[in-house]
């Protein structure tokens, strides 16, 4: 059997120079700048953009760091095509995760963690949480830090926050800070299913 035949463009590698001049170009044109615009921006001047976009110079850190600035994009976002830049990105499939089980006195509930990332500063979790309705033991209540964001996908619920109660029910959402006392009060239907998202600086 012979394998069908493909079209391919031969690899060329790309200098780091040509690679930060490119992501520079793309960015400043997707926030629809002129030059000149990033110049007064930035303080670069509008030459030496011009250069760093064609490659020709290779742009200090301080350089980098007034143009991202004025862009609103972290550094590594003009080293996205020199490949020393890394991400990582995990696919959770249907069905799966790390599944977990939680004792708190007499409730206990399970959730799966979906996702958990920690990078310079910022702390990232996302779990998929159940919890069955029992009237003998209340589900826990937190105190935190960051942003949570919850997403009801099944089931009805008493979702306590500082000195309000707010009623779930599926579809409903709730972004909030931390810093005060939150949680699920209390099931209203046999089973609660719902997603929480949460980060915090660390």
């Amino acid at each position: 059997m012979t394998d069908t035949a493909v079209n391919k463009k031969p690899y060329k590698a790309v200098g780091i120079d040509e690679a930060v001049g490119k992501a520079l170009r793309d960015l400043r044109e997707q926030s629809s700048k002129t030059a000149r615009d990033l110049a007064t921006a930035s303080g670069v001047s509008a030459a030496m953009i011009s250069r760093i976009e064609s490659g020709q110079v290779s742009p200090s850190l301080s350089t980098l760091e007034a143009l991202a600035g004025a862009l609103e994009v972290p550094i590594v976002a003009l080293l996205r095509e020199t490949g020393t830049a890394t991400a990582d990105i995990t696919h959770v499939k249907h069905g799966r995760g790390l599944v977990s089980t939680r004792f708190a006195g007499k409730h206990s509930h399970d959730f799966t963690a979906l996702g958990f990332k920690r990078r310079s500063g910022l702390e990232f979790e996302a779990l998929l949480i159940t919890l069955d309705r029992n009237d003998d033991a209340a589900p826990p209540l937190y105190n935190g830090h960051g942003c949570l964001f919850v997403y009801v996908l099944e089931g009805e619920a008493i979702y306590s926050y500082g000195n309000q109660e707010i009623h779930l029910e599926p579809g409903d959402s709730l972004s909030l800070d931390a810093e005060l006392r939150y949680g699920i009060k209390e099931v209203l239907s046999p089973r609660l299913r719902y997603l929480s998202v949460q980060a915090k600086a660390h």
